[in-house]
Order: structure tokens, then sequence, then C-alpha cells
């Protein structure tokens, strides 16, 4: 059988650990890291992407996935019904590139807002939209109500994975029992 992408989540701020017991057994395995510009000048410099996740790329057929289940500093593998659930390469390719983009543009620049903060907004549908921090989530309502997502969750509907060409994981998220109605 083919490798596939699989997110495994990390125990709180043990993903770097993880990476490194993963990697030291020849996995392949995605790291995905930016540059932040904290306030505190002690505070990291670097952080995860998706803070107590990380991806590997195996076959799950050979390895089984108790390599993962009961790793030191794991969780295990994100699962839907008992079933590990496949990241699509595409995401991967994508997570990679956006990555890549905020560490060209010098890192995050979010990081350090507080309360009363102007944010403005420089693409997109709301491209030149300035709010205050304390109004952010009630913009990112009205932008997942304006597309059809959950407002509560912010998660795609049925409909909106299948246009994005994520089938297979509408199809996984429908067997689990947690699946959004189609818009």
């Amino acid at each position: 059988m083919p490798a596939y992408w699989y997110a495994i989540n990390s125990h709180p701020h043990k993903e770097d650990a993880l990476y490194r017991q993963v990697q030291s057994q020849g996995i392949e395995a995605f790291y995905p890291c930016v540059r932040v510009n904290p306030v505190n000048p002690r505070s990291k410099k670097i952080r995860p992407y998706f803070p107590g996740y990380l991806f590997v790329h195996v076959d799950l057929e050979a390895t089984g996935d108790s390599l993962f289940q009961w790793r030191p500093h794991a969780r295990g593998l994100v699962s839907f019904g008992g079933e590990a659930a496949r990241v699509p390469d595409a995401l991967i390719h994508a997570i990679q590139r956006r990555v890549k983009e905020i560490a060209a543009a010098g890192g995050e620049v979010f990081d350090g807002l507080h309360q009363g903060d102007t944010v403005v907004i420089d693409s997109g549908p709301f491209a030149g939209f300035k709010c205050d921090v304390d109004k952010w989530e009630e913009m990112l309502d009205r932008l997942y109500s304006l597309h059809g997502w959950d407002v509560s969750t912010g998660l795609q509907p049925q409909g909106r994975l299948e246009e994005v060409g994520l089938e297979d994981v509408a199809e996984m998220l429908r067997r689990a029992g947690r699946l959004i109605g189609s818009r």
C-alpha cells in the first residue's frame, strides 16, 4: 500500500521533541513552524503553525498506527470513527507554500495583538476592512456565514469540502457522524 500523510497530535509544547523522535526513526515528517515577533523578547521566536500537531508520511498498513499511538510525547494520529484521517497531498503542499510565504515576509505579524488594537485586512472579500481585536470574532462569524460555513465551529459543510476536492475527508466525517450538512 502507498504512503499517505497523517496528522499526529502531540502533548502540549512537545511538537519539536516528537518531530525529532519520528525523524530519528527514518519516518518522513513535516513540522510547519513560523517565525514570530513576540512582545516579550524572552519568548520563543519560532512557533508551530499548528500547535499540538505535525504530519507524518507513512504506509500505515506496514507500520501500524500503534507506532504513533503509544509513542512518548504523542497522543496519537488524528482519527474519525477509529480510522486515521488521511491528509491530502495538495493540503500539505499548500501548507508548505504558506509557511514559505510567511517566512519570506519576515514571520507572523499577528503575534502581540492586544484588545483595542486595530486590524486591517489586506486581501480577500474584506480587503481594506478595519476592526479592533475585540470585533475580530464578529467579523469571522460574518465571513463564515457568507461562505456557508458553520458559524459556531468555522468548519466547512460537505458541499464546500467537495468543491475543493476533499471528497475523501467529507466521507470520513460522514461515517464518523461529524459531517456538517450540505449548504
